[in-house]
């Protein structure tokens, strides 16, 4: 006779990490009652800190009454009806230290890269077309301008809400309609017949473009503390890819069949993603911020199962949450936690005024030749940036070094933000960015300047998806993606700015429109250091609570 089991836990107080010894298999009958154990130690430690347990669980199973559970390819379920009858119990955050990394996070971080590489495609074209619309339609460099910053308005507009509904609502039904909102857009704007007209239809793209940052919000909530970092470091590549296979798009469709087939082809990538979210599970951490026991037991249950792992036994444990979710006042419910937020804020602000700042001033200089303004030169200089000039094959090519440059930054990331932690890694590459950038002063030659403008590419993009790692971590389930939406609006603004520095000043002044961009990211730096909490190794927060530091025994666990 199969049976499943509710634990009985034994706490030792050795300061060692909580670990659950699982059963697989099952009792039978015919053993005259004698069980036939077979354990496994799973470990739930996830660094100790924030009120997790420091005693060693054991568990030891009681049967059931037969029918209320199943043993399902090895691995122990326990039936919906029985989990009230179960003393015992454990949390979201242990059953996913518990289940850990296999298939299931392999399959979503597929889909969340995905997303992520559409994503890319409808940002990085910005910096293609604009140049190749100033020129057919005659438009002044502020207008050029305008058609990159009406999609950051867009953006900036939308990423509040976007993280409102999906605290409201869930993580799943926020992204899905924030990506069916921006294909659709995305396709009308392939049509577009006039200046006005493509203002609009991409300002309404930015729009949905504003949600996708979600994604990252249900990624992290699936992931283990010890692969968590790595993993959102690793959902970059697929943004990186995403801008390549952009401008490698560009350089087949712009000679040939123009800005309309590019804004077409780019949209269908958003189309795949949507179709592809019928795979695509809804976060258990918010099903427990909902209160909601059942669906986020048969989540965890399903993780399990994908991964071949044996699930706890016992009930689910619904933490108390804030009734309210997604206010904006549990973004500044405490002293740290309002520090923070008003540090992020500027974080992700400098980010993304730094990132797109590079990728557009990159098509300016190329199309330019360098960033010389001595006195004999000022007048040409203006000439050459005042000129009309559509992108060359040669320039594409450029271009497309430059983007590859996201691919070391990803790397180096990857490497070093389990080792240093998130803070200096954000510092530590807002510093090198901030040092490639002033290297721009040089009168060199268009090899140099690419040089110099790959490496501040990488370095950048890679303390951009370092602030995508920290942000997710530092907020509690009932107000994290509110606060992911709400760095994602601040993004916006400096995303918004940043073109009538890139395109506009650059014309006028180059030397003052790179000071600015080398001068943020060094007031980044300060900020990243000023962080008041590191959250490498520490569990994801249900609540807010006030940062403890790490004991000695927690910080070697995370350092395995």
């Amino acid at each position: 006779m199969e049976s499943s089991f509710c634990d009985h836990t034994e706490i030792r107080h050795d300061g060692r990490e909580p670990v659950v010894k699982f059963r697989r298999g099952a009792s039978n009958a015919s053993d005259g009652g004698a069980d036939r154990e077979s354990y496994e130690d799973v470990d739930l430690g996830t660094g100790g800190t924030d009120g997790g347990s420091t005693g060693r669980l054991r568990r030891n199973t009681a049967e059931l009454a037969s029918g209320f559970g199943s043993i399902v390819g090895g691995v122990g379920e326990v039936d919906a009806d029985a989990l009230g009858l179960c003393e015992d119990e454990f949390t979201v955050e242990q059953a996913v230290e518990a289940i850990g990394f296999g298939w299931f996070q392999i399959k979503i971080s597929a889909l969340v890269g995905f997303c992520w590489m559409a994503d890319a495609i409808e940002m990085m074209l910005l910096s293609i077309i604009s140049p190749e619309l100033r020129c057919l339609w005659n438009l002044e460099r502020w207008q050029e301008a305008l058609i990159t910053t009406v999609v950051f308005i867009g953006m900036f507009t939308s990423s509040t809400l976007w993280g409102k509904m999906c605290d409201k609502y869930g993580r799943r039904t926020g992204l899905i309609a924030c990506t069916t909102w921006l294909f659709y857009h995305g396709l009308l704007s392939s049509f577009a017949p006039t200046y006005v007209w493509i203002l609009i239809l991409r300002g309404l793209v930015g729009f949905g473009i504003g949600g996708v940052p979600q994604s990252i919000t249900l990624y992290t909530e699936f992931l283990p503390s010890k692969t968590r970092g790595m993993c959102v470091v690793f959902t970059a590549v697929f943004w990186a890819f995403g801008t390549v296979v952009e401008v490698l798009l560009a350089l087949i469709v712009m000679p040939t069949l123009g800005w309309h087939y590019l804004l077409l082809f780019s949209a269908f990538p958003v189309l795949i993603f949507v179709l592809s979210c019928k795979w695509l599970p809804e976060s258990a951490r918010y099903y427990v911020a909902c209160g909601n026991q059942q669906k986020a037991h048969e989540i965890l249950k399903a993780v399990a199962l994908a991964n071949n792992k044996p699930m706890p036994l016992g009930k689910l444990k619904i933490e108390e949450v804030p009734v309210k979710r997604g206010s904006y006042a549990d973004l500044f419910k405490t002293k740290e936690m309002g520090i923070t937020t008003v540090l992020l804020l500027f974080i992700w602000f400098a980010n993304a005024f730094a990132y797109y700042g590079i990728v557009l001033m990159s098509t300016e200089l190329f199309a330019t030749g360098n960033t010389c303004s001595s006195e004999g030169q000022s007048q040409k200089q203006l000439e050459c940036f005042d000129a009309c000039k559509s992108l060359t094959t040669n320039d594409y090519v450029l271009l497309l070094w430059t983007t590859l440059a996201e691919f070391p930054g990803i790397i180096l990331t990857f490497v070093i933000i389990e080792k240093l932690g998130r803070k200096k890694t954000m510092a530590v590459e807002f510093l090198f960015f901030a040092i490639f950038v002033f290297l721009l002063f040089i009168c060199s030659s268009m090899t140099l300047m690419t040089v110099f403008l790959f490496a501040a590419r990488g370095f950048i993009s890679g303390a951009f998806q370092a602030a995508y790692v920290y942000t997710p971590e530092v907020y509690p389930t009932a107000t994290r993606a509110l606060g992911v939406g709400s760095c994602s609006a601040m993004a916006r603004i400096g995303a918004l700015l940043t073109p009538f520095v890139a395109q506009v000043m650059l014309g006028v002044s180059p030397h003052l429109a790179i000071s600015i961009y080398g001068g943020v990211a060094l007031v980044a730096v300060i900020a990243c250091l000023a962080l008041p909490v590191e959250t490498k190794g520490r569990e994801m927060q249900t609540v807010a609570t006030k940062s403890k530091p790490k004991s000695a025994t927690s910080e070697a666990g995370t350092s395995r």
